[in-house]
């Protein structure tokens, strides 16, 4: 392998991603992993290299929780990558996906790899809950039933309180207001309306087909855009404190998909044309 010098970068050869479904929704039939090997066989097909090209895979996923065992290696094999594939799993929250790209770019620019998969997948409808104490018996009484999204991806695991909570506080020390955050979250919806409207997004997403007792369907669009409504945005509660300022407008949607990209050096590119 040859090491990486000043005049070799790092290049993404491809990058592919599912659409994006909302909580309960178009994708609920599906779990992350079969999401993130959809994600991962497109780039690889659209990087124009054989699986066995593909070195090393780091996939994000935060909720693994009833998945089974490496997540990132069951998306790889039912991507068509082969087994001897190294695949690693990245849980760092919100930043998951990024790390995954950061790691792979490192081993790259270390010459330890030439050719990675990076990526992030989720199913929050999938995630399941808890029961911490059965493993030793609930012996009698009422039991408590964890929330697996709540406990390990929106709830603080030290004083407690939801990342929405946070960024309450965020936006009350930048005096960030309610007309402002309403504004970007209007302009944002317009723009992502308009973008599937035009086709904005077909170069890179590829369609989920999801399969039921009615037969399978496809799922090529993003699901949560088609049903905001901008004249209602305004009229919002706040969604974390009383007299707060973030809405259900203004925060991040509770969503499932995948995405990957494929990363290599320039050389290494430019060699396989």
């Amino acid at each position: 392998m040859a090491h990486l010098s000043a005049n070799d970068p790092i290049v993404i050869l491809s990058y592919a991603r599912t659409p994006m479904g909302g909580l309960q929704g178009a994708l609920s039939d599906v779990d992350a992993t079969e999401l993130g090997a959809t994600a991962v066989r497109a780039a690889v097909e659209r990087a124009g290299i054989a699986g066995e090209d593909v070195e090393r895979i780091y996939m994000g996923c935060v909720l693994p929780a009833g998945l089974g065992q490496a997540p990132a290696r069951q998306a790889a094999l039912k991507a068509g990558l082969p087994q001897s594939v190294q695949a690693t799993t990245v849980n760092k929250v919100c930043g998951s996906g990024m790390q995954t790209v950061i790691m792979g770019a490192e081993a790259l620019a270390a010459g330890s790899l030439d050719m990675v998969v990076a990526g992030g997948m989720e199913s929050m409808t999938n995630a399941p809950y808890l029961l911490k104490k059965h493993r030793s018996g609930a012996r009698a009484g009422h039991d408590t039933a964890y929330d697996h999204m709540f406990l390990d991806g929106l709830e603080d695991a030290y004083a407690g309180g939801s990342m929405g909570s946070f960024a309450q506080t965020i936006a009350d020390e930048y005096q960030l207001t309610r007309e402002a955050q309403d504004e970007y979250s209007i302009e944002s919806l317009r723009r992502a309306q308009a973008a599937i409207a035009n086709g904005g997004f077909a170069g890179e997403i590829v369609p989920v087909t999801v399969k039921s007792r009615k037969g399978e369907t496809i799922v090529d669009t993003d699901e949560q855009p088609g049903r905001g409504n901008p004249e209602k945005i305004p009229t919002l509660r706040a969604a974390f404190a009383k007299e707060g300022t973030i809405t259900a407008a203004t925060s991040s949607s509770i969503s499932d998909g995948a995405a990957a990209v494929v990363l290599t050096r320039e050389s290494i590119a430019q060699a396989k044309g």
